[in-house]
Formats: structure tokens, C-alpha cells, sequence
């Protein structure tokens, strides 16, 4: 945790975003086949472009999925429901590319070994109550109040597609003031200029009155910086202004680049993949390490070989906040999580079709029962190993 002054930046995408699109059909995937099957092994990729979702990928499984409905029943809730926002779920062309998992990973996995190799990366900071970064928190709540503002028809004129930006001032290491905003909204033509290029002063205000205003009260001041659809209008969005895949926003996943990443994406994966569940646990350890009062920012790495149980590596980094030395923290995280794959998988209650939620406004950072990996109920049991 720095203690100097400096500005820092995250960014998140709303519900419409083409690549958050994908993250939430391979999502659903995975939870039409844990609901019917939970010992079945989803690898689901999706690609959307102009007209056309394509959904592949490994699943191995007893369930049937219909595909074509699902995908037709996930764009509808996104909002993509008239062919005015230039794709929608009534005309969409769907293929089905799927395969099944190789039996050469099945193998380990069915051993109890990790689902794969890789680094997986866990954190937390007592910088918002959420115990997230305060930039990211602020992007993931502005698109979210894009989507409910849009929803329940406050502003009629937006569309599914939107992006935020949030840059806060931080001074002497702690979060001050919020820099800048950037906005990006998708709408129909109804409040263009008489130029028919760019968006009125009157629709570039409401935006921040209705959207901004409420999220960014009190961390907001008049030298705050709006920046609102700057190209002068964003009226074609989605799959149509943009190709979307899975796991391209695992930043806005994750901690919003405020530390590493593992460099595995989430969606479309079931919980042997270690990138997605073994993340999940370093987050909970993380995050129980902070709560407990253990220190004010904790990072952790887990490191895993595939077919192999226990974690390679384990690594903590409180970067000089912590009231014991780190590697202490790290013995204790040994003893008081279970850190094999078949552990996490128990002890966070993952075999659930509880993930099309996580596909859109962060991983990290959310209050809904089914994020199992932001309780802090291991507190007491690391201060006392501690």
C-alpha cells in the first residue's frame, strides 16, 4: 500500500458489452448442466458478432442443454429485445460447436488433482467496505445503475450496451476524491443534436445527474471531470459494432488492475478448473486476512499442477500492512484452508448453478448469498493461528 500521492483508474462493462455477452451464455451453460448434472465438466467458449452467437467448447455431461433456447433466453434478459440496438435475440443466427473434454485431463481430475496448471491470484484492501478497490467498485456500480435506470425506464433512450471509467485521487495512500468519470453509453437516435453526430448538452447532463450523481455523492467535487459518449454519439453498440468473446474482461473480473492477475478467465468453466475455483479461494483468503484484521491489503498466489491436489506454491504479500510477518500469514492460510481442488470445491459450496450472476459486474466485491467466497467466517480461526 503505497503512502504516496497518486491518481488510479478502473474500468468496468456493463450487461450488453459483446465480450460480457459471451461471459454470460457460457455462464448459463454452466449452470443449465451443474442444475441437472454436478458431476459434469463444462469448458464453454462463446463468440458474438454481427447477427450471429457461435457456443463451443468441452462439456462432458449427462444433461441436455438446449442451446439454441438458452442462448435466445440470455440475450433477451441482457436487453437486446428489437432490432433497433442492431441485434437481438429473435433473429440472432446460433451454432453449436461443442465437444466433449478430453479423456487425458479426466484422468487427474477424477483423482481429486487440479483441473490444470497455473497461478491463481487472491486480494483484498480495506479501502471500501466491500474490502475492494474503490475505483473498481465505483465502475462496477455505474453500470449497473446504467442497466437499472435503462430497465425500469428512467432513461428510455439507453441501450444494453455500456462502459465506465472511474480515476481516483488518492493522498498519503488513502482514496480522496474521484479525478475523473468516463461514460459510454449506447441510446437510440432520440437525443441527437441537429448535427445528427453528437448527443445533446441537455442528454449528456441527465446521464450524469441520473447515473453519476447518485454513486459518486460525497467522493465527488466541482473539479471532477465528466467525460460522456466522447466519440459524440454511440447509437450502433453490441454484437453489431463489435466482435465479443469470452474471458476478454477478466481485469473488470478481477481487482480492476489494481494488482496481478493469473491470467486465467472464469465463465464457461466448471469448479475442477482451477483458474476459476482455486481464484475464488485465494479471494476468500484474502479477503478473511484483511477482515480479521491481519492486515490492511493482502495479495496471495496460488500455484497448481494438473492432476496434483495440494497448491505448488502458496505466496503472501501484505505489503508491509501486516501485524505479523508474511510468512507466518502463510502457514497459518495452510492450516486453516483446505487449498486442494476437491476442498474448495466443498468448503465454498461450488458445484451450484449459482454463476451466470458473476458474468457481469465484477466476481469480487458482491453481497448475493451465492458468492460463498466473500464470507469472512474464518477470522477468528486465523488470529488464533496467528
Amino acid at each position: 500500500m503505497s503512502q504516496r500521492d497518486y491518481f488510479f483508474a478502473s474500468e468496468s462493462v456493463g450487461e450488453g458489452h459483446p465480450d460480457k455477452v459471451c461471459d454470460q451464455i457460457s455462464d448459463a451453460v454452466l449452470d443449465a448442466v451443474l442444475k441437472e448434472d454436478t458431476r459434469g465438466r463444462v469448458a464453454c467458449e462463446t463468440y458474438v458478432t454481427m447477427g450471429l452467437v457461435v457456443v463451443g467448447g468441452e462439456i462432458t455431461t449427462k444433461a441436455y442443454i438446449d442451446v439454441h433456447k438458452l442462448v435466445r433466453d440470455v440475450v433477451k434478459s441482457i436487453g437486446y429485445t428489437h432490432p433497433k440496438y442492431g441485434f437481438d435475440y429473435h433473429t440472432c443466427a446460433i451454432l453449436n460447436a461443442i465437444n466433449k473434454q478430453s479423456a487425458d485431463i479426466s484422468q487427474g481430475v477424477d483423482a481429486g488433482g487440479a483441473g490444470d496448471q497455473g497461478i491463481m491470484i487472491g486480494y483484498a484492501i480495506d479501502e471500501t467496505p466491500e474490502l475492494m478497490p474503490l475505483s473498481l467498485m465505483l465502475a462496477h456500480k455505474l453500470v449497473r445503475r446504467f442497466a437499472e435506470v435503462r430497465n425500469k425506464g428512467i432513461l428510455k433512450y439507453l441501450g444494453p450496451d455500456c462502459k465506465s471509467q472511474v480515476t481516483v485521487e488518492y493522498y498519503r495512500g488513502k482514496p480522496k476524491r474521484v479525478e475523473n468519470v468516463v461514460l459510454a453509453c449506447q441510446h437510440t437516435q432520440d437525443i441527437l443534436d441537429s448535427t445528427g453526430h453528437k448527443i445533446t448538452k441537455a442528454a449528456r447532463q441527465e446521464m450524469i445527474r441520473v447515473v453519476a450523481d447518485p454513486i459518486l455523492k460525497g467522493l465527488a467535487d466541482k473539479n471532477t471531470k465528466y467525460f460522456v459518449n466522447e466519440t459524440g454519439k454511440f447509437v450502433v453498440g453490441g454484437p453489431q459494432s463489435d466482435t465479443g468473446m469470452t474471458g476478454r474482461k477478466i481485469i473488470v473480473d478481477t481487482y480492476g488492475g489494481r494488482t496481478a492477475h493469473g491470467g486465467g478467465a472464469f465463465s464457461g468453466k466448471d469448479p475442477t478448473k482451477v483458474d476459476r475455483s482455486a481464484t475464488y479461494m485465494a479471494r476468500y483468503v484474502a479477503k478473511n486476512v484483511v477482515a480479521a484484521g491481519l492486515a490492511r491489503e493482502c495479495f496471495i498466489q496460488l500455484a497448481y499442477c494438473i492432476g496434483v491436489a495440494e497448491p505448488v506454491n502458496v505466496f503472501i504479500d501484505t505489503y508491509g500492512t501486516g501485524v505479523v510477518a508474511d510468512e507466518k500469514l502463510e502457514k497459518a492460510v495452510r492450516r486453516v484452508f483446505d487449498l486442494k481442488p476437491k476442498g474448495i470445491i466443498q468448503s465454498l459450496d461450488l458445484l451450484k448453478p449459482k454463476y451466470q450472476k458473476t458474468a457481469c459486474y465484477g466476481h469480487f466485491g458482491r453481497h448475493e448469498e451465492s458468492f460463498t467466497w466473500e464470507k469472512t467466517d474464518k477470522t477468528q480461526a486465523l488470529k488464533k493461528e496467528v
